[in-house]
This record gives structure tokens, sequence and C-alpha cells, in this order.
């Protein structure tokens, strides 16, 4: 949502400015300032992330996201009320603290999804994740058109919106169970996790899936969740924890976000009048969305490793032609089409496949007591990745111009090439089955958990 009110928040910057020193903000200020406003979101998911192993240890999955919407909430009053209060300081305040929000929701979330979720529908219920996310851009494209929030007396209830879908789970997330694996693993607690089973999968013997969870348990019942140093150094997951870090760093550095940079003035070069650009730009929003949920229906059947590594090879092409496209297109009049269409299809393949899968991924690596320590240490790398790109990309965008999608590529290739000669396919597997196929990698055997001498449940 900070895309479409860009030139009222910098208006109101300055107007707050020059009322309390009596001179217009210095234009280098004013350049730090937005600066500071667009990537602090990114500190604020990182300190969520951080926050999420001790909040999730004491509350849970469920009640971290009940409690969770405080943030948004907060955030949303902050930030909604600035323009009233002429403090942009409440604007700068309030992203920091949405960005809380978002680092503890990317944790708790998929982790939560992970645990719920029978192993034949894991991939695409984690999948949601993603498509929402996608849902959720798309919304904040629409609400920004200027018949909408988007122009200079309503952007900021643009910014208070979010307090929409925090009330919405606030009033709904009391009626779902808390994840029945966080009940039996570090609850302990046989009869809720049953009962929880019973909810989610909607069939009253749920022995089975009882049997699974207090497996690992059983196995594990002398070990402590593992902290995130213990977890950096265990041999037996070296490259689980490799694979996720590069994951992660892909997801971010792909080069997604630059794409939105240029989106306005490739539009503008292909002849589209400026005030119809908003509009065409919803077409982003859209092909977002239904390429998420296009994955949503499909990882199942194709499986994880296919999605990642098509989806990031596909965004290296489209990152090259890309380049082509732009360097040429004062040559002739149909080349910036091919640009726009370039755009859609780096769009579409980055939702495909590698918009949400690396969240499912940390979670499907990793054992119960491992698992927090592992969204930590993904989260960390995804918000860290993500303030880099927003403090690093002007540079190199002025440095190498159009060349700049090159960078790019050879981050979506080496990603790609990376899966195909080391990721295993996740699909359908058990915690166990996936922690053996990395285990020859690992030169170690696989956890007790993977024990022959324990008995898969039938």
């Amino acid at each position: 949502v900070v895309n479409a009110p860009t030139p009222y928040i910098k208006s109101f910057y300055n107007e707050s400015w020059e009322r309390r020193h009596g001179h217009p903000i210095d234009p280098d200020t004013l350049t730090l300032l937005w600066s500071v406003t667009v990537s602090i979101f990114a500190i604020g998911g990182l300190v969520g992330t951080l926050m999420m192993k001790l909040i999730g240890k004491v509350l849970g999955r469920k009640y971290t996201l009940l409690v969770n919407n405080g943030f948004a909430i907060s955030a949303a009053l902050l930030m909604a009320c600035s323009f009233q209060a002429g403090a942009f300081e409440m604007l700068i305040v309030g992203r920091f603290i949405m960005g809380v929000d978002g680092g503890i929701a990317l944790s708790a979330l998929p982790m939560y999804l992970n645990e719920i979720s029978p192993k034949e529908i894991r991939g695409s219920l984690g999948q949601v994740t993603a498509i929402f996310i996608c849902i959720g851009v798309f919304a904040g494209q629409v609400l920004g058109l200027p018949e909408l929030l988007g122009k200079e007396s309503t952007w900021p209830y643009l910014f208070g919106v979010i307090v929409v879908p925090a009330l919405v789970q606030l009033v709904s997330l009391p009626f779902l169970p808390e994840s029945p694996h966080y009940l039996l693993f570090e609850k302990h607690d046989q009869a809720g996790a049953e009962k929880a089973f019973r909810t989610f999968l909607g069939k009253e013997d749920v022995s089975r899936e009882v049997e699974e969870v207090l497996i690992e348990s059983r196995v594990q019942r002398n070990i402590q969740l593992v902290s995130v140093l213990e977890l950096l150094r265990s041999p037996s997951v070296r490259w689980q924890v490799i694979t996720v870090v590069v994951t992660m760093a892909c997801y971010q550095l792909c080069g997604l976000n630059a794409i939105w940079f240029y989106t306005n003035s490739i539009f503008g070069k292909a002849g589209i009048p400026p005030e119809k650009i908003p509009y065409i730009t919803l077409s982003t929003g859209g092909i977002e969305t239904l390429a998420a949920i296009f994955s949503g229906l499909v990882i199942e059947r194709l499986g994880r490793r296919p999605l990642l590594m098509g989806g990031f090879g596909l965004m290296a092409l489209f990152f090259g032609i890309l380049t082509i496209t732009l360097t040429l297109q004062d040559h002739a009049p149909g080349i910036p089409y091919l640009s726009i269409i370039c755009i859609l299809a780096i769009i579409a393949s980055f939702c495909s496949g590698p918009g949400g899968i690396p969240f499912i991924l940390t979670g499907e690596f990793f054992q119960q007591s491992q698992r927090p320590a592992a969204f930590i240490i993904a989260g960390t790398v995804n918000w860290l990745s993500n303030f880099a790109v927003g403090l690093l990309f002007p540079f190199i965008q002025k440095s190498l111009d159009t060349y700049c999608f090159l960078v790019f590529a050879a981050i979506c290739l080496a990603g790609a090439v990376y899966f195909y000669f080391v990721l295993p396919e996740t699909k359908n597997r058990t915690h166990a089955e996936i922690s053996q196929a990395f285990a020859k990698r690992n030169k170690t055997h696989p956890p007790d958990n993977t024990d022959p001498a324990i008995p898969e449940p039938r």
C-alpha cells in the first residue's frame, strides 16, 4: 500500500517538517525518511521472527496468531492517525510494528498449517499462505486506486485497512483448535490433541495420526526445543539448514521487488496513458493470485522440487529476455509490449512455485523440537534479504540500468541449479523419510526418530 500514495506521503513529510522547523525539508533528508519508512517494515519483520520462538513456546501456534493481532491493530491505529496528528513518526513506528506482526505471522502460520495438515495435502494447504499474500497485494492495489483510498484526503485510511483482517482473525480463530502436534509434543495433552485431530480431519478414528506424533514424541521425550545455535551446529540437519537458507535468500533476492520498481515506467513507454497505468497494474496482482492458486492445485501432483526449479528457471529466462527488450525498446514500437509480457511471465513464474514453497519446506525438513529454531533461521534470512534488496537495489539500478536484471537472472539460475542437485522431493513424505533422504548428503545417520526399529504407523 505504500506505492500508490507515495507523493502524498512525501508531501505530508515536507509539510510536517516545515511546520516544526520553519523551512522545507532537505531533499536528501526526505529521501532518507522515505527509505526508512519503506525498509523499516523488514526490520520489524526480523524482530518479530526473533520473538517467535519465545512467544510460540509459551502460547502455542494458535494463541500466538491471536495475540499477534494486537500488533496489527496498534499499527493500523498509529498509521491511520499519523496525518491527523501531524506526526510522520507515527507512520514510521506503525510500519515497524506492522513488520513485527508480519514476522511473527510468517513464522507461526506456516508452522501451524504444517502441523494440522495430513501429509497428503500438506503442500496444498501450505501454499494457502502464498495465495493470501497475493490476494493481499491485489487488495492493496485495488484500494490504492484514486476512486477508493489512493487520494490525498484518504491515504491514511489505506494503511488503517489492515485492522479488518486482524479483526476477522480475532473473531474466527478462537473456534479452531490448537495444533495437535503442539498439544501432544509440548503440552502432553493427548485428549486435547485427539479432539483437535477430529475437528481438523472430520473423522472419529484419529488413532493413526495420534500414533505418528506419539512415536516422534517418545523418541524425543528427553530432547528439549533446539536452539538456533544447536541447529546450526547439528551435522544431521546441515544440508536441510543450508537448503532453507538458499531457498529463503533466493525468495527475496530473485528480483521480484525490482519488477515493481520498473512496472509503471515500462507501461508508460508502451504508450499507456499515465492515468490508466494504476488500472493496468492490477493485472500484475491478478496474475500473482492466479499463479499462486494454480500452484496450490498442482503442488501435490507435481511436487515441490519441479515447481521450485521450474519457477526459478523460467524467471532467469524471462529476466534475460526482459533485459534485451528494455535495451532495445526504442528500436521498434512493439518491443515495449514484449517487456510487459516478460513482466507478467516473471510474476507468474515466481508465484507458481518460489512464492510459497520456501515456507512449506521449512516446516517439512525439521522435527518438532527443531522447527521453531528453523523458522527463526528462515525468517532471519528472509527479512535481512528483503532489507538488503530495499537498500541496495537503487544503487544496482543506477549503476547497471536495465542490465540490473541480469544480476537477478544469475541468482534465479543459481537457485534452480542448486535445487536440481540438492533438493529431494518431499511430497507425501513423513519427516522421518525426508531426514533419511538428506542423511547421505549429511554423511551422518538420520536422527533417532528415523530408527528402523520403530515401526511406521499403518
